[in-house]
């Protein structure tokens, strides 16, 4: 859950100043024997629960832009945010979705794009 401006931080960086909304999702990825049977009762096997982190950017100058793009274009990135489940701070390994960025005047160093947002998944399920 977002606390304030420093409870999300991704690459030891810390992203609360930078963003309007954070949304957190935990899915839960079951096996493939997992389903109803003719009487409607449900079973199967939870693989695990990831959680998917998606912040939602606030517009950004280019100098701001310039400092978290690498982050977000990296193969993968170290995510650290407070778990109510843990009740702790936790940081996980994740990756993540496409962004687009939208800029419809001309780039100088007061420009502001659009606000995006994008998403972080969890490579491995919460422990």
């Amino acid at each position: 859950m977002f606390i304030d401006k420093n409870s999300i931080e991704i690459n030891n960086v810390s992203f609360g100043q930078y963003l309007v909304e954070v949304k957190y999702a935990y899915n839960k990825l079951w096996a493939s024997d997992t389903g109803r049977n003719l009487a409607g009762k449900m079973s199967g096997t939870l693989i695990g629960i990831f959680p998917k982190i998606t912040l939602q950017f606030r517009k950004l100058t280019k100098s701001e832009l310039e400092t978290i793009a690498p982050i977000l274009d990296s193969a993968t990135q170290s995510l650290k945010y407070y778990d109510p489940n843990k009740r702790a701070y936790t940081t996980i390994t994740t990756y993540t979705n496409d962004y687009e960025i939208i800029n419809d005047r001309i780039i100088n160093e007061n420009a502001k794009n659009e606000g995006f947002s994008i998403s972080f998944i969890a490579t491995n399920k919460r422990v």
